[in-house]
């Protein structure tokens, strides 16, 4: 058990901070409320003057999968050899050992929604962990939670000279999937229990399945504004689920994603414009859209920026006009929210994972220490193990 003593608490649910303390059992929260009883055996930690969090969420990146320091022998997030590849899946890639884990659980990033890049128009399927252990098969929260999909100019720079150099090939190429995907789950649900009358096993196509159930949305990398309603366009067509990723324009095209109503991850933020499609990078982008309405979460798509730096990410946005409690709420309920997974994480609220950080300040200023990191109740140490 775990009582954690008079801290200031931000749920990341109410606005205002409340001093309180909060109460942890078999790695869940039990009670939050004033003045606790002290049971038995418990670890107690005085936050007495200390500020109370939940451990912090991301809704995209790629840490594990891009190995930390190392080359192409650590890089596990891009199939390259095939621009449709649905039945990929990011837990397979994902190394737990990674040094890059222990960094973001230092900073309080316990919770990350990791999977493939964007080389490919389909890329495969998004895993939600936690940032510590040694078998990622025990840092899961929750498997396929999304399929990863591609528009812009990632797949037609990767595969211009064998499949795609347009943006409308990428949009003709998804659609052809996704109609062959219906199709081949049509016949699937005719035949029956029938096999003679079941289509031959396809594993792309059964990959697809859940997206066409809309049990997972696509994962939609789209910087530019027409990419993004490209993306959008699609979902509509065949009746999907979709969250858009990156939403680099976002600040252009405010009301009409208002409109749209679909969970948005803005960032990176703190690079370069590398490329053409990020000319109009700007800090402005997520307080813009949270204060339209939109669900909004900022990412590092690490290690594009390093794990360890999202709540900076989020006092940069601050800095730039962001409302602070929609800062905070955009790197922990909204990311977790956009993820499935915010009946486990991303809230200070009884009954959830007990992932809780404690710092001697706000988290998005350069100055705060992180004090304490908790994953499911357990202390982290210096190795990310719990």
């Amino acid at each position: 058990m775990l009582l954690v003593k008079n801290g200031m608490i931000h749920d990341a649910i109410h606005p205002e901070a409340f001093l309180a303390d909060i109460l942890a059992e078999n790695g869940k929260i039990r009670a939050i409320g004033e003045n606790l009883a002290v049971p038995d055996g418990a670890e107690i930690v005085n936050a007495e003057g200390l500020q109370v969090y939940p451990g912090f969420v991301e809704a995209h990146g790629h840490i594990g999968l891009d190995g930390y320091g190392i080359g192409y022998e650590g890089m596990d997030y891009n199939e390259m050899n095939d621009i449709l590849s649905p039945q990929m899946r990011g837990i397979d890639g994902v190394k737990p050992l990674d040094a890059a884990f222990p960094k973001a659980a230092a900073a309080g990033v316990t919770c990350v929604c990791v999977g493939p890049g964007s080389a490919n128009v389909l890329g495969g399927t998004f895993t939600t962990i936690k940032t510590a252990g040694k078998r990622v098969d025990d840092m899961v929260v929750r498997d396929n939670v999304a399929m990863k999909c591609a528009f812009g100019e990632n797949p037609k720079r990767v595969y211009r000279d064998k499949k795609d150099s347009s943006r409308m090939t990428t949009a003709a190429l998804l659609r052809e999937i996704l109609f062959k995907a219906r199709e081949y789950m049509e016949k699937k649900e005719n035949a029956g229990d029938d096999i003679s009358k079941r289509p031959a096993f396809d594993i792309k196509l059964e990959a697809l399945i859940p997206v066409l159930k809309k049990e997972i949305p696509l994962k939609a990398h789209a910087h530019a504004a027409e990419d993004l309603f490209t993306a959008l366009r699609i979902a509509r067509e065949f009746d999907l689920k979709i969250t858009l990723e990156h939403v680099t324009e976002g600040h252009l095209i405010v009301e009409e994603l208002a409109k749209e109503n679909v969970p948005l991850a803005v960032g990176p933020t703190l690079t370069s414009a590398s490329k053409y499609e990020l000319r109009n990078k700007s800090w402005t982008t997520p307080g813009l859209l949270a204060a339209a309405g939109c669900q909004v979460s900022i990412i590092t798509d690490s290690p594009v920026i390093p794990q360890e730096y999202l709540p900076l990410c989020a006092g940069l946005a601050v800095q730039a006009g962001m409302d602070p409690f929609a800062a905070l709420q955009a790197i922990t309920i909204n990311p977790a929210r956009h993820a499935g997974i915010a009946d486990r994480v991303g809230s200070l609220e009884a009954g959830k994972d007990a992932d809780i950080v404690i710092t001697d300040g706000c988290p998005f200023q350069v100055s705060t220490t992180v004090k304490h990191v908790f994953i499911n109740g357990k202390a982290i140490s210096p190795d990310c193990s719990v």
